[in-house]
């Protein structure tokens, strides 16, 4: 469990800025947020952290054919370059109604990523889904994965590679996991992305869209459609988010 120091009412500064990043952590939840991964709308995770000392609210909506997904991921930034998120999502539908997916996962950047050079660093979590009514699956699925990212000189190109591992509980299987992600930055706020992503079994998945800065580094919002190749339809999805960030506010 991450232990999280709350400041001290007697120190009216830091109690300030706690009350003033509160609003929009809770117009996060409010709105609603496969593993923890990198900003909106990737799924592909990147060399990346919130600043220091800061949080973030990354949530959003995904319609599939049949279901309705609803996500939300806060992540916080305490030091030592490592983000801890905690979260989850609720799924709706049909015969899903009710079904929950829940995140922990902690993420450490151990080289930093420049323009003109390479970013570094892993992450691992659990995945749990309590919906599913398997016995103790509460617990959770592990997973741990490697993030490498590199962006051009002028830094308006970026590419991610992950490459992981997870354990299936429920199949008592592991997997072998990757994805490619591409930026591309057309305006100083627009952003263009597209990435293919899957397991050692099965087909991949792919999709692409944008993310649009309304409020530059601190309010951010995208669009996706994604399906899986070789697929008619049936796996098709799209997707639309918004992302919230804090200035610097913990101790």
């Amino acid at each position: 469990m991450t232990r999280v120091n709350i400041p001290r009412a007697t120190n009216p500064c830091r109690l300030r800025k706690l009350l003033l990043a509160l609003p929009l952590v809770w117009l996060g939840l409010s709105l609603g947020a496969p593993e923890a991964r990198a900003a909106r709308p990737m799924l592909t995770d990147d060399a990346r952290v919130v600043d220091e000392k800061s949080c973030q609210v990354e949530s959003w909506v995904r319609r599939n054919q049949h279901s309705t997904e609803r996500w939300a991921l806060p992540a916080c930034n305490f030091g030592y370059a490592t983000e801890f998120t905690l979260g989850g999502s609720h799924l709706s539908g049909p015969t899903s109604s009710g079904n929950a997916e829940l995140i922990a996962q902690a993420k450490h950047v151990f080289t930093p990523l420049t323009e003109g050079g390479w970013g570094r660093g892993f992450a691992l979590g659990y995945a749990a889904h309590p919906g599913t009514f398997v016995p103790r699956r509460y617990l959770g699925d592990a997973y741990a994965y490697l993030l490498n990212s590199y962006a051009s000189r002028d830094g308006r190109f970026v590419v991610h590679t992950n490459l992981g591992w997870s354990h299936d509980k429920a199949a008592s299987a592991e997997r072998l996991t990757w994805g490619i992600g591409t930026e591309v930055q057309q305006t100083a706020r627009l952003y263009w992305v597209a990435e293919v992503f899957g397991r050692d079994q099965g087909r991949a998945w792919y999709q692409a869209g944008a993310r649009l800065w309304l409020i530059p580094d601190r309010v951010q919002v995208d669009a996706t459609l994604g399906n899986r190749f070789g697929s008619a339809g049936e796996d098709r999805w799209i997707s639309v988010g918004l992302r919230l960030l804090s200035p610097a506010f913990l101790p």
